[in-house]
């Protein structure tokens, strides 16, 4: 069994309404790269949130009563608050720096997942937050890719993620999509990553 793990360079900085299939598809070229049948193409979720509009200025925000309590109790920005109430389904735990919540798509974590880190704070500050619907977004560009090049290519859209209650960082996918093309033995997987780097 083998596992080649290939990241595509030359990701540009990725705004709303830009079209992933063709940044993912134009970094593979340029990194040497070719896709193939059977590849699994990861994509960070990062840029898929500002592909898809998925940016929020906090001066748009207006923060509820239940936010305003919270960030008292978190030493947050109340309007952060109110995105990451409106990101979770459950409060979990509360103190000073940490607000743990479940997130809508299932996944228990800090912050509900909303990044600040990387993001064009230029028009006030921001935030970015996770695709409505990740599984979706995996599909269409699935879909883009096969249409584009002819090959049935399975997409994971991964995001670093901080466990609650635990110390580091790991990467885990938000959601994949694939299709009954992708090979069936794993003797000679090909993992192609598409990784959006530190954009700003």
């Amino acid at each position: 069994m083998s596992v080649t793990l290939s990241a595509a360079f030359g990701v540009p900085i990725v705004s709303e309404g830009d079209k992933l299939c063709l940044i993912a598809l134009t970094a593979v070229q340029h990194s040497g790269l070719s896709i193939e049948n059977g590849d699994i193409l990861v994509v960070a979720q990062k840029i898929v949130s500002k592909a898809e509009g998925r940016l929020v200025r906090l001066a748009e925000v207006e923060p509820s009563d239940r936010a305003r309590e919270l960030a008292c109790a978190c030493d947050k920005d109340p309007r952060l608050v109110e995105l990451i109430l409106t990101e979770s389904a459950e409060v979990f735990r509360v103190r000073k720096g940490v607000l743990i919540v479940r997130h809508r798509l299932g996944l228990v974590l800090a912050n509900a997942g909303i990044d600040q880190s990387n993001v064009d704070h230029g028009d006030g500050e921001a935030a970015i937050v996770a695709p409505l619907d990740p599984d979706a977004s995996a599909r269409r560009l699935h879909e883009s890719i096969v249409q584009a090049v002819g090959a049935q290519v399975g997409v994971v859209v991964i995001d670093s993620l901080g466990r609650a209650w635990r110390n580091g960082v790991r990467h885990r996918d938000r959601r994949c999509w694939h299709s009954c093309g992708l090979r069936s033995s794993w003797e000679s997987l090909t993992y192609t990553a598409v990784c959006c780097g530190a954009q700003r």
